[in-house]
Order: structure tokens, then sequence, then C-alpha cells
């Protein structure tokens, strides 16, 4: 009860926080219309441009109900979002291109595919680095190194070589959310796999365990509350990996290519339509992988 009591204050507190940024982000744009149309305004001295958006709102109060419904604001309100959003996904049909929900279904695609063979790989890494030292001076610090690299330069290459040998669609975009999504993977199962103390390895020796049967009698079931941690980081990684990936392909569909959309006809409450049904599908698919880590982890007897 307490838990869900803060997320609706914080949710309150974001809302009051939106709400009292819409008037001064457009109200230029909502005076110089009304000048336009010879209405009374309020203006200092000088060039409009050169005025304070938060003096013009303050000096100009009878204009801020505007700046709630304008076609192309800098900052749409949030009834302008969630009126997109429910026209995009519950007034248009599934198969229609303008439907948000579409979208979502072509990028979820990707971030499947490439939160599974991300997962996939970092599971594999982090077992050859617990039970392979040259494994663990080489690769651990290139899985580091890696994720320095922005993914904003990577994408754009990924994508243009592999449409130079002929492999478009799904797969580059799978392949940018892999390597988005391998990194948390392979920190947390290199963590969780090396948990076990030298107690309880030193007693499978002495029931002569073989390495396999360690491997997953104990350090497999001791690495599992370290892994679901990660599969949730890794999930909503992936999905920004999609998304990223679909920028470069000239906004054909996707989440991605709605945001490039949006950005190149100004539509700013589509941006923001698109960007919090992102957030939807990405808390959707993280409250998925934490209802496997309950049920897995209260047979296992962690949970409660």
């Amino acid at each position: 009860m307490r838990g869900g009591l803060a997320i609706l204050v914080v949710l309150a507190g974001f809302w009051l926080l939106w709400m009292a940024a819409v008037p001064p982000m457009n109200m230029k744009w909502e005076v110089s219309q009304a000048q336009r149309a010879g209405a009374e305004v309020v203006l200092p001295e000088g060039n409009i441009r050169d005025a304070s958006a938060l003096w013009l709102t303050l000096r100009n109060p009878g204009l801020i109900p505007g700046t709630y419904v304008q076609e192309k604001p800098r900052l749409p309100a949030p009834a302008q979002v969630f009126a997109e959003l429910w026209d995009t996904t519950v007034g248009k049909r599934l198969s229609s291109k303008r439907s948000l929900v579409y979208h979502a279904w072509i990028t979820l695609e990707a971030t499947l595919l490439g939160f599974a063979l991300g997962t996939g790989l970092g599971i594999l890494l982090a077992v050859g680095i617990v039970h392979n030292r040259v494994m663990d001076a080489s690769f651990m610090p290139w899985a580091i190194a890696s994720q320095t690299i922005p993914i904003l330069a990577i994408a754009p290459m990924i994508i243009v070589v592999m449409n130079s040998v002929g492999i478009t669609g799904l797969v580059p975009k799978a392949i940018i959310s892999a390597y988005l999504s391998f990194f948390p993977v392979v920190v947390g199962m290199v963590k969780g796999l090396r948990s076990p103390g030298l107690m309880q390895l030193d007693l499978l020796k002495t029931y002569s365990a073989s390495g396999w049967q360690t491997f997953w009698k104990l350090r497999l079931p001791a690495a599992l509350p370290y892994l679901f941690p990660s599969l949730k980081v890794g999930i909503a990684a992936s999905l920004v990996g999609a998304i990223v990936g679909e920028l470069p392909t000239g906004a054909v569909a996707g989440l991605g290519a709605r945001l490039l959309a949006g950005s190149y006809y100004g539509q700013t409450v589509q941006i923001w339509s698109a960007l919090f049904g992102a957030a939807i599908v990405a808390a959707a698919l993280v409250g998925i992988i934490g209802i496997a880590q309950n049920m897995t982890l209260r047979r296992m007897g962690f949970g409660r």
C-alpha cells in the first residue's frame, strides 16, 4: 500500500511540473500569434525573441490556456500526449501504419530477438570468464571497453554494412539490441557465478563433484538472483537498441521511425506519444521478467 502511494505521489509531482512547464515553453508562440491578430499583449522593450518566456507568461496570464492546445507546441500538454496515445492505439486498426501498436510490435520483434542473442552471448561469456583465466584477462576488459562507444555512432555503420551484403530488416536491429543487452548479463552472471564462498566450493570437492556438477548444483543456482536484475536492465537496453537501429532506416516502421518522422515534420505530440509508447513497452517487458523472477526464486526458496 505504501509503495503504491509513493508511486502516485511521484506521478502527481511529475504531472504538476509538466503542467507548470507548458506555458513558459509555448508562450512566445502564443504571444506572437496574439500580436499578429491585433490582440492586446504586454511586451518588454526590445525584440520578443529576447524576452524571457517566464516574464511573458506572468505578464500575459490570459494567453496561458492557449499554450495547452497548440498544434505544434515546443512542449505538448499531458492531455495532448495522452489523446494522441489513445487515438493511435484504440482509435486505429492494429494493422494500420498510423497505429502505435503496429509500430510497437515491429520494434518489439527486434527487441526480443536482440535480447535473446545478447542474453545467450552474455551467459556464455560469463561462464567462460569465470572458468578460464585467459578469457577473464581478455574478454572482460573488452566487454567493458565496448560500452564506451556511443551506440549512435555504431548503429549507422552496422545498418550500412549489413545492407551492403544484402541483410536488411530485423537482423541488423537485433544485432544492435544484442550489443547493448549482453553487457549487463555478463556483469551480473560473472558476479553471480563467483558468489559461492570457498567453504561451499570445498564442500563439493569433498563430495568429489566434477566441474559440471559444481556448475549446475552450486554456481548456476547462486547466480540466478544476480541474473534476473541484469535481464531487466538488458531488456530495457535491448529496446533502446532496437529504437536506435530504426533511425537510419528512413522512417519506415517502428517506434524509432515514428520518432524520426515526428522530428521531420515538427510533430512534437507524435514524438512524445511514441516516447510514452516505448516507456510502456519497456515497463511491460521488465514487469514480465519480474514475474518470472518471483516465480523462479520462490520455487528455489529465495522468495517469500
